[in-house]
């Protein structure tokens, strides 16, 4: 049995009020698609600067990935400096620090300006190594952040309860409450005439001028401009699917006292990836986070996403040995071929449609430069750091070989899943609370057996690019390896790119 409630501490502690369904068609200067905290950002940054904006959101705002992040929020990103001046120059990595500070200073300052209690705390970042053989990497890291206009330093010591062999420290940092700030964002961007609609997944968009976009029940926004922020873009003409990569990380929140607060933001890429923050409790404790152990999605064996979780809370207890685990969940990122953002038009050809993807884990500072930075773009407006996220660049010589090995990934799904025997032979053989592919009738059928022994068959095949998915037994959801598309026992989407249920199968009677 796994430590703590399976639900994200976010969410719990701030629900939110709810938001209509569209149901009918309305017209907008701009329709943002995706509530999280990239989408929220742009619509507010539009509704400020005077547009009419129309939100929509699949589910409920910021409660997707934005809902289950660690909300670390930073422009010390474990060691790409030194990864961005190798492979594109040190103005490059310059202007990539500038626009990752820009984003922390702007959370700041708006929460200030709304009067947003989102338990903001200023902090140092730190990536930190516990063993010598990755010293060298955090030296170079700190010579390259600190070129790139960061106040980075060396250090071997910090507020962490256990000795590193060394450490990138930037001052200036922060760690806040994702949810209640973008609720306030939300808030105050309906006070300003922008309207929000939940519960209205975007299955089609008409490029144009203007643009439509249709729901799925059939309501349409018309709007000059639309931007799609929905963390994997649900369109595909773009083909940006071929240059990201779904990566899905678990996550677990423990109380522990106050006076064993570590007073930072910190991160190791070591033993499958280590993340560290606090937030404020009750009963003068501190909540820790904890996040890392990351693994492709649809790509786990039966068990192993617990003993994903089993790791991480037994490295918790063994680093915090008072901490208390009260919250467990699991969160989902792209990083690029080239491991930057892709903030800006849609596609080469895009007039009007913009998209934000991408963010490498790093979705609180990237959302908020996005914000800022594509509503810049639509007031015709150039940063100085436009042209480094534009989706439409192609840097062959850095992007050839994760190309390469991320496409050959998703062939060999793609055609060695159709290979491969059936789970099992018979539904006869799924066990309650299980779930397994086996072909039914000729067709590979995804079957889930809840508790009370009913049977739930959907379409084994994504409906995003017909990769076939695979069944996570500790979240209880069907996830395509492809591209990360995640759907609940009955076929409803949880996760895009997909924006279609799986197809439901009736299984025969004898069967079922």
């Amino acid at each position: 049995m796994l430590l703590g409630t399976e639900e994200s501490y976010w969410l719990h502690t701030a629900p939110g009020p709810t938001y209509p369904t569209l149901e009918a068609d309305v017209e907008a200067d701009v329709a943002v698609l995706g509530a999280g905290i990239a989408g929220i950002s742009v619509a507010w940054e539009l509704a400020a600067a005077g547009y009419r904006v129309v939100l929509l959101e699949s589910d409920r705002i910021a409660a997707g990935v934005t809902g289950h992040t660690t909300a670390k929020l930073s422009s010390l990103h474990t060691l790409l400096y030194g990864k961005l001046r190798g492979a594109f120059g040190a103005e490059a990595a310059a202007l990539y620090a500038r626009s990752q500070q820009d984003a922390v200073e702007r959370v700041a300052a708006v929460s200030a300006e709304l009067g947003i209690d989102c338990d903001l705390e200023r902090v140092p970042g730190y990536t930190f190594v516990e063993g010598v053989d990755q010293l060298d990497d955090i030296g170079d890291e700190v010579v390259a952040a600190s070129e790139a206009g960061l106040p980075a330093t060396y250090v071997s010591e910090t507020g962490l309860p256990f000795r590193v062999a060394g450490a990138v420290r930037v001052e200036d940092q922060a760690q806040f409450h994702p949810r209640t700030y973008l609720l306030g964002l939300a808030e105050d961007l309906v006070r300003r005439g922008g309207r929000i609609f939940e519960h209205s997944r975007a299955v089609d968009l008409t490029e144009g001028d203007p643009c439509r976009v249709t729901t799925e029940n059939g309501s349409v926004v018309t709007a000059g401009h639309v931007v799609v922020a929905t963390h994997y873009p649900v369109f595909d003409r773009a083909m940006l699917f071929t240059r990201l990569d779904p990566v899905r990380e678990v996550v677990v929140a423990a109380a522990i006292p106050a006076a064993d607060d570590p007073g930072g933001i910190y991160i190791t890429p070591e033993q499958n990836t280590r993340s560290v923050r606090t937030a404020p409790y009750d009963d003068g404790r501190r909540l820790l986070i904890v996040t890392g152990e990351h693994f492709t999605p649809g790509t786990a064996e039966q068990g192993e996403v617990a003993e994903r979780y089993e790791r991480l809370i037994a490295w918790t207890r063994e680093k915090f040995p008072a901490a208390e685990v009260l919250y467990r969940w699991a969160t989902q990122d792209n990083s690029t071929t080239d491991q930057l953002p892709f903030v800006g038009p849609f596609h080469p050809g895009a007039r009007n449609v913009y998209v934000a993807a991408g963010f490498g884990g790093w979705g609180m500072s990237n959302g908020v430069m996005a914000g800022r930075l594509l509503a810049a773009t639509i007031a015709g407006q150039t940063l100085p750091w436009t042209d480094l996220y534009d989706p439409r660049r192609l840097h062959l010589r850095q992007e050839a070989g994760p190309l390469a090995t991320l496409q050959g990934t998703v062939a060999r799904h793609f055609v060695g899943d159709r290979l491969r025997r059936s789970d099992v032979d018979s539904v006869e053989e799924i066990a309650p609370g299980a779930g397994a592919v086996l072909k039914v009738e000729g067709k590979r059928c995804a079957v889930y057996r809840d508790d009370a022994g009913a049977l739930h068959a959907v379409s084994a095949r994504c409906t995003h690019l017909g990769c076939l998915v695979h069944f996570n037994d500790t979240e209880v959801a069907w996830e395509c390896p492809c591209h990360g598309s995640r759907f609940a026992v009955d076929g409803a989407v949880l996760q895009g790119p997909a924006n279609r249920p799986l197809d439901r199968v009736e299984l025969d009677p004898p069967a079922g």
